[in-house]
């Protein structure tokens, strides 16, 4: 166990106190009305992570005006009847002690999505992000005056809420940054060219923003310091620019790195490590005086060395409070091995508030993230004997949920350890967060006192399920292996066996059938942490199609940094004594040498024994996880949860 007092003592941004130094990152939830009037789901969400001990929220960005709205339903600050529901908010998180912030932002300009918008205003006359075929309208000075009148009226509505601060939204790349970075201004006038004209429509949002708030209300400016892409901003001269807001009057800057040419560094999955953006806090810190915040990927322990080390003031948590809202309180409380870790997937997030999906924000390892209303753990008036068999994340979640809930727990696992599929997708060194998740469970399994019983396989028709009252069958899985001749070779191990058994991976010329995600971690785990040199092959013209775009920015960046050869839009047509043959998009056949060959084929659900179990005991069965349906580690984890909390139903 760590000590995490250094996160634990309060610290001013300007005349504002903050209990400790732990932040929340303002994250979209897509959790308001299209009057831009925020929903209970928002409410409650906030006020829970401020009862799990954050020392401030900084809300998902506010825009200012609905004209200027782009992407998620977040919420606008626009119309004074928008104030009712913000002051329930504020009270809400005020009750246990936080602070809260209000994220405000004049629209993300460039970066807008295609089906909301014609032609965005931007700084310039440059090409939208998502369909560059359309160029955005350069805004005039009209235009400029209107959006600083917006900001002024924005922080009037914010005041009369309650709020204790407000956030300028200039963040990777969005209108306010478009006009800071040369990338984006092109301008002639006052409001382009030198790093000083470029300030220019950021200062007079300071300035608009201070004759619409209280005196002791400070501003924080959230920055992107390195854009991390060829023609970008550098770090070097958005020190330079973080030196001019703090004359003009800022008293804290939120800086972490990325753009939307980098997206995975704005939603860093797990590819990018811990603390992945720790770098631009010391930098900032040397350039300015004020407070400094910064996020990324940050663990506890990368938090406390943010902070003891003095890179940074405080330490922001987006997804990790997400995950666990009581992340806070059980390191107050030195209960370091209950936090539930965000596994970085961006699936259940991002992934769910995103253009292609526009639902409200969940967590793959918290059901009732954004639903703290509609779901939780009921406390059971007649506890039962329930059967769980299968201990992967349907089944932990199901029995520690269906333990919480006060229901007698027994699991049967016929592995030697828990966590099901996921003891081979944790194994590569980025895939910290997934180890961490088992272990998570290990211990609630223990200090919930499920009787865990490892190495125990039990048939369906077994004795040992005599007895229970409920059973839920989550035994997940096999490897898929589709009928291609060769596939039974000596040489072929599935890719579990690859994360699992190192020693089953034979010579130099290795490769990896199937360019799914399980296929392309495997050939980064051989890559980075072994220096090996795989192939993969893939059926589709992309890797991991189907795999969220901000994770896969992520995983392309690293199979091109270490070089991992890939054939896409080619069919493995059999594997023989040469190698593997595959036939490409043209019909042309082709030899790929191979010592091993990876099956990454894909999973098929256990279906005969699960519905073996139900044809046994009935209404009394409940089919959970990838046995059900094959899906990702967030819906197997939503389905235990769904089981475990509905026993009694």
């Amino acid at each position: 166990m760590g000590n995490y007092d250094a996160l634990f003592t309060p610290f001013k941004i300007g005349q504002l106190e903050i209990r400790n130094r732990i932040v929340m990152c303002p994250m979209g939830t897509n959790a308001a009305y299209s009057d831009g009037t925020i929903s209970d789901n928002k409410i409650d969400y906030y006020a829970r992570r401020a009862q799990g001990g954050v020392g401030m929220i900084i809300e998902g960005c506010q825009f200012i005006s609905q004209e200027l709205a782009s992407g998620c339903i977040e919420g606008a600050l626009e119309e004074k009847f928008s104030v009712p529901r913000q002051s329930v908010l504020v009270e809400a998180v005020h009750r246990h002690g936080a602070k809260i912030c209000a994220q405000l932002s004049c629209g993300v300009g460039r970066n807008a999505f295609p089906s909301r918008f014609r032609a965005p205003m931007s700084a310039s006359a440059i090409p939208a992000t998502l369909d560059p075929s359309i160029i955005c309208k350069e805004m005039d000075k009209d235009d400029i005056a209107r959006v600083m009148d917006w900001f002024t009226n924005a922080a009037q509505n914010a005041t009369k809420a309650g709020f204790d601060a407000i956030e300028i939204h200039a963040h990777a790349g969005y209108l306010v940054d478009q006009f800071l970075s040369a990338c984006w201004n092109h301008r002639a006038d006052e409001y382009g060219g030198s790093v000083e004209n470029r300030c220019r429509f950021a200062i007079e949002a300071v300035q608009a923003i201070r004759r619409g708030i209280r005196d002791d209300m400070p501003i924080i400016v959230r920055i992107s310091l390195d854009h991390r892409f060829p023609g970008g901003r550098t770090l070097e001269e958005s020190l330079e620019i973080l030196k001019i807001l703090e004359k003009a009057g800022v008293d804290a800057f939120d800086v972490d790195a990325g753009s939307y040419e980098t997206i995975d560094y704005i939603f860093p999955p797990a590819y990018l490590g811990d603390a992945c953006m720790a770098y631009v806090a010391e930098a900032a810190r040397k350039a300015v005086n004020v407070p400094i915040l910064n996020a990324g990927n940050h663990t506890p322990e990368t938090a406390v060395k943010l902070i003891a080390g003095g890179s940074a003031d405080f330490v922001m948590f987006g997804r990790g409070l997400i995950a666990d809202p009581d992340l806070p309180r059980k390191l107050r409380e030195n209960r370091r091995e209950d936090v539930r870790p965000c596994i970085r997937c961006n699936e259940d997030c991002i992934g769910r508030t995103g253009a292609a999906k526009m639902a409200m924000l969940s967590c793959a390892v918290n059901t009732e993230a954004c639903q703290e209303r509609w779901m939780s753990i009921p406390r059971s008036e007649t506890p039962k004997k329930v059967c769980i068999i299968g201990a992967g994340p349907a089944g932990l979640e199901a029995a520690r949920t269906a333990a919480i809930s006060g229901h007698k727990v027994t699991v049967f696992e016929a592995a030697d350890k828990v966590g099901g599929m996921v003891t081979a997708a944790e194994t590569p060194s980025f895939k910290g967060q997934l180890r961490s998740l088992i272990k998570y469970y290990e211990v609630q399994m223990e200090k919930l006192g499920v009787d865990l019983r490892l190495n125990t396989y039990v048939p369906a028709d077994s004795e040992l399920l005599d007895g229970y009252d409920r059973y839920i069958v989550a035994v997940g899985t096999e490897p898929a292996k589709p009928p291609i001749p060769g596939l039974d070779r000596g040489n072929v191990i599935t890719v579990q066996d690859a994360h699992r058994h190192k020693e089953l991976i034979k010579g130099k010329n290795i490769v990896i059938c199937g360019g799914g995600q399980s296929g392309c971690d495997c050939a980064l785990e051989l890559a980075i942490d072994f220096g090996l040199t795989p192939v993969i092959v893939e059926m589709a013209d992309r890797l991991s199609p189907d795999l969220n775009m901000m994770s896969r920015a992520g995983m392309m960046s690293k199979i091109n940094e270490y070089k991992v050869r890939v054939y896409t839009s080619c069919k493995v047509k059999s594997v023989e004594e040469d190698g593997v043959h595959v036939v490409d998009g043209n019909g042309a056949e082709k030899v790929i040498p191979a010592d091993t060959v990876i099956n990454a084929f894909g999973l098929k659900k256990l279906t005969g024994y699960a519905e073996a179990v139900r044809d046994r005991f009935g209404w009394r069965a409940r089919i959970i996880g990838d046995c059900d349906k094959v899906g990702r580690i967030g819906t197997a984890v939503r389905g235990g949860y769904f089981a475990g909390t509905t026993v009694d139903d």
